[in-house]
């Protein structure tokens, strides 16, 4: 059985433990073992880095020294953990002077950064270690009448000479994993655009802006649900669309559903058990064209 440390991050345990839910049973169903790791912090996300570079790696190391001690390799479910995680790995790796200033403060808390493992996000292990052959075979509940509109988000692509998971301009990695799953990943207008998540809070008029560009542009191409991998962009649309309702007085009822609760419904699992209703936007109308409901 293949194994992997799980790296949850903050916001999945705090807020979705629906993501994490439909994560662990379904990479169960495809014999994938996720492994927790005791004392894990937080990732040091992409704006850390942009205020003091060199403090993101020293706490990003820290947690890839927690996977190198169990000698895993890390999944993470976040996007901005894997940008994170996988840019510092990187980053030390090459850079034998920034990596011995970091070793020289991990060493105060007992630690090394050796750069011998690997971070991945969910949708490599499902691609390298589970395979697309072995993963359609195991599907037992096609989603062939699903329209999916897919939505990345920005750190899985970016910095791309980093990170290395798929071409920033013409990514197909996730559609791929998507129509694996029996669906049609629909193109929509500026698809690879921000959700606007990380100006919320700052400029709340603009990221709901940005945030409504992106449902109305999945609504027109016909899509019957946009499929996410960040825990931000999840918020950003789902929550969000009840903050547009009350902005714009618009209504659109689309559905926010992160890909591993749409991988879990196809492997067969139950949707009583994966917790649907963290839902703001309820995403009935979807198990409902995949002939499944909730009582």
């Amino acid at each position: 059985m293949t194994s992997y440390a799980l790296f949850l991050g903050c916001t999945i345990p705090a807020r979705q433990p629906h993501y994490e839910l439909s994560a662990r049973k379904a990479m169960a169903k495809l014999g994938v073992e996720l492994v927790d790791l005791e004392g894990v912090t937080c990732c040091a996300p992409p704006p850390v880095q942009s205020i003091d570079l060199e403090t993101s790696l020293i706490v990003a190391a820290y947690n890839i020294c927690l996977a190198e001690e169990a000698d895993l390799n890390i999944v993470t479910l976040c996007t901005g953990c894997f940008e994170s995680l996988a840019v510092a790995n990187n980053i030390l790796k090459e850079n034998v002077m920034l990596r011995t200033r970091v070793n020289g403060v991990l060493s105060c808390l007992g630690k090394e950064f050796k750069g011998k493992k690997e971070v991945r996000h969910y949708l490599q292990v499902l691609l390298n270690d589970v395979g697309l052959n072995y993963l359609r075979r195991s599907v037992v509940k096609p989603l062939k009448s699903l329209r999916v509109a897919a939505f990345s988000g920005c750190h899985l692509l970016r910095p791309s000479k980093l990170l290395r998971f798929d071409d920033p301009e013409r990514p197909r990695i996730f559609d791929t994993l998507i129509e694996a799953l029996g669906a049609e990943s629909v193109w929509y207008r500026n698809k690879l655009k921000c959700c606007g998540g990380l100006l919320r809070g700052y400029a709340d008029d603009v990221a709901l802006a940005i945030a409504r560009d992106k449902i109305v542009n999945a609504a027109h191409a016909g899509a019957d649900c946009i499929a996410t991998l960040c825990p931000f962009c999840f918020l950003t649309l789902d929550l969000g669309q009840v903050l547009i309702k009350s902005t714009y007085k618009e209504e659109y009822d689309m559905p926010i559903i992160h890909y591993t609760e749409l991988l879990s419904l196809s492997l067969g699992i139950d949707p009583k058990e994966l917790a649907l209703e963290f839902h703001k936007v309820k995403i009935d109308k979807v198990l409902d064209k995949i002939g499944l409901n909730l009582p």
